[in-house]
């Protein structure tokens, strides 16, 4: 059975000029071709730069990337992965501060937390509300995606990002 090809993003929040050609050296071989990134200015950190790239590859390509570019200081990006009819879908989350965090998808772009990730949360809440809701929020990455938001709405001049429709 083939792999299943799958497409998705790769949004650099915020990155040092330093580091930018390494950016695009890591996915690209990450790809398996030479690829160019259309560098802007980040408006929220001054002298860092921002990108979006759009890809394609095999199934488990996201979590190539996300793995090839983690671990530089001072980098903020996500990557994500689209499903398939034979995959789940990803997304990859990365600040200096927090390191990186993996969600899966479904096909409508929903964070799904699975059974044994639900039950963990039960098991340490032991019936305290409020210990449930932190260990769900660190289960859908939400200081990840709060820490990400201001680099997100930076970007409010870049082109719609569209949703690719699985099957």
């Amino acid at each position: 059975m083939a792999t299943p090809m799958a497409r998705g993003v790769v949004y650099i929040h915020s990155a040092p000029k330093a580091l930018c050609p390494h950016l695009e050296w890591a996915v690209g071989r990450s790809l398996g071709r030479a690829v160019t990134f259309d560098w802007a200015d980040q408006p929220m950190m001054p002298g860092a730069r921002r990108a979006e790239f759009y890809w394609e590859g095999p199934a488990g390509t996201g979590a190539a990337l996300a793995t090839a570019i983690r671990g530089w200081e001072h980098l903020r990006f996500e990557v994500s992965e689209d499903p398939t009819p034979r995959s789940d879908g990803g997304r990859w989350m990365h600040t200096p501060d927090l390191g990186i965090h993996y969600a899966q998808m479904d096909s409508a772009g929903n964070i799904v937390i699975p059974e044994d990730r639900i039950r963990y949360a039960m098991e340490v809440a032991a019936g305290d509300a409020v210990e449930l809701q932190r260990e769900l929020a660190v289960a859908l990455g939400s200081a990840w995606d709060e820490e990400l938001e201001a680099f997100r709405h930076a970007s409010d001049d870049a082109p719609v990002v569209w949703l690719h429709k699985v099957g």
